[in-house]
């Protein structure tokens, strides 16, 4: 099965590159239209991947996706989809650490694997010319690694010092308070990254359990952008993932449901700026409102300059540099969450408009002059998403995750055009309640409003 999607020429071809842009949206200017196919490929062994062909540049760019990610940690290893991540390229099959690193320089590739919370990612990039080799090296990667004591500490040590740094970010701090008190037992609500004793508490073992838990061929998503077709990605596609097993043994994650406030938890630290985090639940992405909930929430506070908050919390009143908001919309529960950074003296203050300005919202919804505003931004820039074969592939992996179907790319900007005034007055008032949010700071602000815990 393939999918044509119509890109304008002028925003093609970009640096050593493939680039492809969104749909053409009526504010763009005439170009020259040529036609790219979304190829949903096959292997002979029954391994699925969407494939956008090019051989103008020779390169290929690989994203796929492990559901499961951080959510999979066990209760006290907390951090392990984290710590294997990290582990991935510390040796594999017969090469070990030194000599796996080594190969990977001198077939300039680059191979990389992050935990998110529902998903475990892999990113490859190599020139054409290499690409065996480098599709071997990543079959040792995800199949046979090696997971050795003394590359298994040197990542430890790694993972450890960055838990020590982030304790005394005032970012990092708040959003993992947050999530905690959002969350509760749920793996929500655990910090990907760990603790220092659950770090501490992993081992080699578990690594392992890990891989064979997760890494397994029906919970697999593959995208491939660049310069090779059809019947040779089917035939690396059995070569790289072939021999993982067929089914994974996830263990059950339930749905989430976010208490909503209002509450609020002050962490005391020594830092003359105070950040805040703040929200509650949101929107689901399979939920008929969620594009409306998406688009109301680039006018509130994820429009950056054009954003309402930013606006109230820094233009008029000057009392923040910058203020936020942002809808997460994970797998088994949504949330809509902002920040705040500002001076200590300055983070009631803040939070008070932030809250004033999102009840408004709620009350009266946008204008109909800032929704034209957010769908000519929201159309135009879907672009900018589809600048490198890399973001390519990023972008239709991210479509396959959320299981939204191949043609999305080009019913996308047409769902956005779609959502009314009406639309989005009556989400905003589902979506926004301000006097019920979830606020965690961390600084020495000066007394604030509402009811606090102190940590």
């Amino acid at each position: 099965m393939a999918w044509r999607v119509r890109f304008p020429r002028s925003l093609f071809w970009h640096g050593a590159g493939l680039v492809a842009a969104a749909l053409i949206v009526s504010a763009a200017p005439a170009a020259e239209v040529i036609d790219v196919k979304i190829e949903q490929v096959t292997s002979p062994g029954g391994i699925e991947a969407w494939l956008v062909e090019s051989h103008d540049n020779p390169l290929i760019a690989m994203r796929f996706a492990f559901r499961g990610g951080a959510a999979q940690d066990p209760h006290g290893k907390e951090g392990l989809a984290y710590f294997v991540s990290g582990m991935l390229d510390e040796g594999a099959g017969p090469l070990g650490s030194i000599a796996f690193q080594e190969r990977e320089q001198a077939l300039a590739m680059r191979m990389e694997f992050n935990a998110s919370r529902d998903v475990m990612l892999g990113n490859l990039q190599t020139l054409a010319a290499n690409q065996d080799e480098v599709f071997d090296l990543l079959r040792l990667a995800l199949t046979e690694p090696r997971f050795d004591e003394d590359a298994v500490e040197r990542v430890r040590a790694q993972i450890l010092a960055g838990l020590k740094f982030d304790e005394n970010d005032p970012a990092a701090v708040a959003s993992r308070a947050w999530d905690r008190l959002a969350f509760h037992d749920h793996p929500y609500g655990r910090p990907i990254k760990g603790t220092k004793n659950s770090v501490a508490a992993i081992s080699p073992d578990d690594l392992r359990d890990y891989t064979r838990r997760v890494f397994a061929r029906d919970k697999l998503e593959i995208a491939v952008v660049g310069d090779i077709d059809a019947e040779q990605l089917g035939k690396l596609l059995d070569k790289v993932f072939g021999d993982l097993p067929a089914q994974s043994e996830l263990a059950p994650v339930a749905d989430a449901s976010p208490p909503m406030g209002p509450s609020r938890e002050v962490i005391e630290m020594d830092v003359p700026q105070s950040v805040a985090q703040f929200g509650h639940r949101g929107i689901a992405r399979k939920d008929d409102d969620f594009m409306a909930a998406y688009m109301l929430n680039y006018i509130v506070g994820g429009g950056g300059f054009a954003s309402r908050l930013m606006e109230e919390v820094r233009e008029k009143r000057g009392l923040a540099y910058s203020v936020q908001s942002n809808l997460y919309p994970y797998q088994h529960g949504s949330v809509f969450v902002g920040n705040v950074a500002t001076k200590n003296e300055a983070v009631g203050r803040s939070l008070q408009v932030i809250e004033s300005e999102l009840k408004r919202v709620a009350e009266q919804g946008p204008t109909a002059e800032e929704l034209d505003a957010a769908k000519n931004y929201l159309t135009g820039a879907y672009a900018l998403r589809f600048d490198s074969s890399a973001n390519i592939a990023n972008q239709l992996l991210w479509i396959q995750i959320e299981d939204l179907g191949i043609d999305y790319v080009t019913r996308r900007n047409e769902l956005i055009e779609a959502v009314t005034l009406d639309d989005i007055k009556r989400v905003a008032k589902r979506l926004i309640e301000a006097d019920r949010l979830i606020t965690t700071i961390v600084g020495k602000p000066a007394p604030a409003k509402g009811r606090e815990v102190r940590g």
